[in-house]
């Protein structure tokens, strides 16, 4: 039978992590002047090098309403550039523009700097993310 308590509660210690490595993402982050889900996207954007806030959306989990000002944002900021697609003019692709391409060697260290401010065993990191990503995947295709 499952408890109650704040500690058994597989929601809080996600949250609590959540929370935890957010927050030592930021200092680091800010040296580039970026928000958390800023660095997402062009996380997935140094990845693939352009794509449409449809896909942005599948690969982050939000919705264009949160995408949307994000990008704007981003945009503003000269890092990428949003257009029509020739193709589907209902579809709107992103691209890095050259400061957005420039900034992923300035933003290379990040993990390594955020891995070294902690004693965590690599190997065991790598099987939580593994584990959380296999996790993720079953909420959503069970509740959409």
């Amino acid at each position: 039978m499952a408890t109650l308590r704040l500690e058994d509660q597989l929601c809080f210690a996600l949250y609590s992590a959540s929370r935890a490595v957010s927050s030592a993402y930021r200092p680091l982050l800010d040296e580039l002047n970026l928000t958390y889900p800023q660095y997402l996207v062009l996380l997935v954007l140094w990845e693939d090098e352009a794509c449409s806030i449809g896909q942005l959306g599948d690969r982050l989990h939000l919705d264009s309403g949160t995408l949307s000002p994000l990008i704007k944002r981003l945009e503003a900021a000269g890092l990428v550039r949003r257009q029509r697609s020739v193709t589907d003019e209902r579809r709107v692709d992103v691209t890095l523009t050259a400061d957005g391409r420039a900034l992923e060697d300035r933003a290379a260290c990040i993990p390594e700097r955020l891995l070294g401010s902690t004693d965590a065993d690599p190997a065991q990191l790598a099987a939580l993310r593994d584990a959380l990503t296999l996790i993720t995947a079953e909420v959503y295709a069970r509740n959409g």
